[in-house]
């Protein structure tokens, strides 16, 4: 049977190719189509990296079955961390004209000027350029798919452990 013949490493080499076709599709908005990312979308892109990196690291690890968990566990993290910020962006994306906050400095600036705590606060917070809507695919957006693969991704690494068999 397939399925038997499957190890971890080959799915995990799975979540990672799927967050890497998702940064590639990233970069191809960013470099391609002229879509600029706002402060929330640079948090997102560093989460998909990180979680990429694990899942990476999980298939050439080749982990027994509590570095599955540990695995689980962190990718798992990642992406509750993720669904949390793409969760805040799709709200600031559906404020009313009115109350969506004012756009902030460029990253360059906040970075040569401000502690990093406070570069993080202000980067996690969104802002003005956060709510303009870009690119969308089936009426959802960037952070409505970001979400998505998120769920997708952390339910993977849990679906892996759960499988046990290495």
């Amino acid at each position: 049977m397939l399925k038997r013949r499957i190890t971890n490493n080959w799915l995990y080499l799975a979540g990672f190719l799927f967050a890497s076709g998702l940064m590639g599709f990233g970069l191809y908005l960013q470099y391609v189509k002229h879509l600029d990312p706002c402060p929330l979308c640079m948090v997102q892109r560093v989460i998909f990296v990180a979680i990429l990196a694990l899942f990476l690291l999980a298939a050439t690890h080749g982990p027994g079955r509590i570095g599955q968990r540990i695995y689980a566990a962190l990718i798992g993290l990642l992406s509750v961390s993720g669904v949390a910020v793409a969760a805040r962006h799709i709200w600031i994306q559906n404020l009313p004209k009115d109350q969506v906050p004012a756009c902030g400095p460029g990253l360059d600036y906040m970075l040569e000027t401000m502690p990093m705590a406070r570069v993080l606060k202000e980067l996690l917070h969104g802002s003005g350029e956060c709510a303009e809507k870009g690119w969308s695919f089936l009426s959802f957006g960037i952070p409505e798919w970001s979400l998505l693969c998120y769920l997708v991704l952390g339910s993977w690494a849990v679906l892996i452990a759960l499988r046990g068999k290495s």
